[in-house]
C-alpha cells in the first residue's frame, strides 16, 4: 500500500516530535511492506513568518491531496499580540473546518509501568482506559462572536450553537467505538443550564436507542470533572461537545500521568488529522527534551483510522509499551533523580523495537 501523508511540523517542539513520528512510520511501513510518501508544509506560527497566513492555501491543498495529516503543534508567546484571525491557533481551527473533521478521539490510558506518574493513588488510576469523543466543529469555538464598546466598557460575546444533525453524527461515532470496547457511553453536558445541552441530551438519548447493547448515562460537566479524578477507571467512552471535550481531555491526560503521552485523531471528514494533544512548549524547543510519544502514538491512530491498518498500529503501540516497560523515560516522565533520554533517543529505541520484532504476520496490506 502507498501511504501518502501531509506532515505539518508547526511550532515549538512540533518539528522535533513529528520527525520522530515519521521515522517510526518509516520503520512500520518497511516492516509491513508499505511505501511511505510524505510532504512537509507550514502551519501556525511557522506559516505566519513565511507567508503572513497561519494556514496558507497550498497547505490546505496539500492536506486534501493526502491520505492523512500528521500535525506537531502550533503557537508561541511571540504571536499572542497578533489579531485573532492571524494567530497560529486560528490556522488550526480553519484546517479542521477545511478537512471537515467533526469527531476528535482522545484516548487516555494509564500504562502499568507509569502508574507512579499519576497524581492519584495507584489503586484509583490503575486500569484506566478512557476514550474521549469530542465534537470538533461546533459550539463556542465556531459560534458567532463580537466585541463592542469603548475601552473600559467593552462587552464581548461568544455563542454556542448545535444543530440536531451535528449532535447525531458525533453520537453515532461514540456509540460505535463503545460497541468495540466495554460498551459504555457517558454523555457529558450542562443540561441544567444550557439549551444547547438540553438538545444534546435529547438527541444522544434518541441515538442510543439504536445501540441497545451499549449502556448510556448522562453527567453534567462539573460532575464529570470530579468523577474523572475520583474514579477514572469507571469511564469507557466519554461523549461531549467541543469546549467541554477540550477541557476534560486535558484533565484526563493529567490523571493518567502526562500530556506528553497522549495522541488524538480527528476524523469524519475528507482527510483525517492526527496530532499529540500537548502544546508547542517553546521553552524546551530545540533542546532534545520533548516527549515524542504523543506524536508517535498519533501516527499509530493514523494507520488505524485512515488506512485500516490495525496490525501496523498495534506494532507501534507495542513498541512504545516495550520501551517504557524497559524503564526508558524522557525528562517529563522521569522521577526525581532518575536518568532520562532525549527526543531522538526515544524515537530510535521505538524504531529499533519495530525492526527487531517482525513476525511473519507483518505482511498485511501489501
Amino acid at each position: 500500500m502507498v501511504i501518502k501523508l501531509a506532515l505539518l511540523p508547526g511550532d515549538g517542539i512540533g518539528p522535533e516530535v513529528v520527525a520522530q513520528a515519521r521515522l517510526v512510520l518509516e520503520a512500520a511501513c518497511e516492516a509491513f511492506g508499505h511505501e511511505l510518501q510524505t510532504r512537509e508544509m507550514n502551519i501556525g506560527g511557522a506559516a505566519l513568518l513565511a507567508s503572513e497566513d497561519p494556514l496558507p492555501r497550498e497547505t490546505v491543498a496539500g492536506c486534501l491531496a493526502s491520505g492523512a495529516v500528521l500535525l506537531g503543534a502550533v503557537g508561541a508567546p511571540r504571536f499572542d499580540a497578533y489579531p485573532p484571525a492571524k494567530r497560529p491557533e486560528s490556522g488550526l481551527l480553519r484546517l479542521r473546518r477545511e478537512l471537515g473533521v467533526f469527531a476528535n478521539l482522545r484516548p487516555a490510558v494509564c500504562l502499568p509501568s507509569l502508574e507512579a506518574l499519576s497524581p492519584l493513588r495507584p489503586e484509583i488510576v490503575r486500569h484506566s482506559d478512557i476514550m474521549i469523543v469530542r465534537e470538533l466543529l461546533g459550539g463556542l469555538y465556531f459560534g458567532e462572536r463580537s466585541t463592542e464598546g469603548e475601552t473600559g466598557s467593552r462587552r464581548a460575546r461568544d455563542s454556542m450553537a448545535y444543530a440536531e444533525p451535528e449532535i447525531e453524527r458525533i453520537a453515532r461515532v461514540a456509540f460505535q467505538l463503545a460497541r468495540a470496547r466495554r460498551k459504555k457511553v457517558t454523555s457529558v453536558d450542562k443540561a441544567n443550564v444550557l439549551d444547547c445541552s438540553r438538545l444534546w441530551r435529547e438527541v444522544v438519548g434518541r441515538v442510543g436507542g439504536d445501540f441497545l447493547d451499549v449502556e448510556l448515562s448522562h453527567m453534567y460537566v462539573d460532575s464529570a470533572a470530579m468523577a474523572l479524578v475520583a474514579r477514572p477507571s469507571e469511564f469507557d467512552v466519554i461523549l461531549t461537545e467541543n469546549m467541554f471535550g477540550d477541557i476534560l481531555s486535558d484533565q484526563a491526560g493529567a490523571v493518567v500521568g502526562s500530556l506528553g503521552l497522549l495522541p488524538s485523531a480527528s476524523i469524519g471528514g475528507k482527510v483525517g488529522l492526527y496530532e499529540p494533544i500537548h502544546g508547542s512548549a517553546p521553552d524546551i524547543a530545540g533542546q532534545d527534551l520533548a516527549n515524542p510519544l504523543g506524536a508517535i502514538l498519533s501516527s499509530a491512530m493514523l494507520l488505524r483510522h485512515s488506512f485500516q491498518l490495525e496490525p501496523e498500529a498495534l506494532a507501534i503501540e507495542s513498541a512504545v509499551r516495550e520501551v517504557l516497560g524497559a524503564g526508558k523515560r524522557t525528562r517529563d516522565l522521569a522521577a526525581s533523580g532518575q536518568a532520562f533520554i532525549g527526543t531522538r533517543e526515544m524515537g530510535k529505541l521505538i524504531v529499533g523495537r519495530i525492526r527487531t520484532s517482525r513476525p511473519a504476520a507483518h505482511t498485511s496490506g501489501c
